[in-house]
């Protein structure tokens, strides 16, 4: 008989409080290696929170996180990156006036094992190169190589981030909102390279449109005012008659006047 495999990221019974609000309220989930998850819910359910409790950047209240079996709660940000798993972010964090190959350069440095020197011509490290150029081709902005940051298009800025993201090799991947503010066809071309980028990582990702969670998700995870309710396939997560009545079914009527609208 087979050994269960060990969850790619693991939350028991986590719970995070700002003073005496409870803002995620026990939330236990468990994503396997190579899995594709999106996390949806209303507005103020505590999405980005539990995010933000994942990467390292808030503490728990109690609880646990391990990531390929091994806690991580109470270790930094930094130390989680190292470990295999790095994060996007909603708002657009880039070196703006670098171009988009020193951006992913930043990015990729330290994953290869480099460390500050003053004596040492980063355009000497053939490793570093080599893996920026893969990157570039992989996100599909090797033809904008030497641009500024600041004058790619939006949705080529969040190109670069996906790339950054992945730069270090990480193998869990977590984006926050990857598409907010795009067009339906600039969308339609996202999701398309986080497929490609993401194949054979696990991915979590916090996203708004239906779309892009049904296209994309192999499950979903249904947060609503900081519980899991509802982590299944797509389609049995939008047969769910709870999760219906407590987002689904406003947010698919929502979206398809808007369709209807345009």
């Amino acid at each position: 008989m087979s050994t269960p495999a060990t969850p790619a990221v693991e939350l028991r019974d986590v719970r995070k409080s700002f003073g005496k609000t409870e803002i995620i309220r026990g939330t236990s989930l468990a994503v396997m290696p190579g899995e594709r998850v999106a996390v949806i819910g209303p507005n103020g359910a505590g999405k980005s929170t539990l995010f933000n409790l994942i990467s390292g950047r808030f503490g728990l209240t109690s609880g646990e996180i391990l990531l390929n079996g091994q806690r991580i709660d109470g270790k930094t940000p930094y130390q989680i990156n190292r470990l295999g798993l790095s994060r996007s972010f909603q708002v657009s964090n880039l070196f703006t006036r670098l171009s988009v190959f020193e951006n992913l350069r930043c990015a990729v440095l330290w994953s290869q094992g480099h460390r500050y020197a003053f004596w040492r011509f980063l355009a000497d490290l053939r490793d570093v190169t080599d893996r920026v150029d893969e990157v570039l081709e992989m996100i599909k902005l090797d033809r904008r190589r030497d641009v500024l940051a600041m004058n790619l298009t939006y949705a080529e800025q969040r190109a670069l981030e996906i790339g950054i993201t992945i730069a270090g090799g990480q193998q869990v991947v977590l984006l926050d909102e990857p598409t907010a503010g795009m067009s339906k066809s600039e969308t339609k071309r996202f999701v398309n390279l986080i497929r490609d980028v993401t194949q054979g990582r696990t991915l979590l990702t916090v996203e708004h449109d239906m779309g892009v969670v049904f296209g994309l998700a192999d499950k979903i995870a249904v947060l609503v005012y900081g519980e899991v309710i509802a982590f299944d396939t797509p389609d049995a997560v939008r047969a769910n008659a709870r999760v219906q009545e407590a987002y689904l079914g406003s947010v698919l009527a929502d979206q398809q006047a808007a369709a209807a609208g345009a």
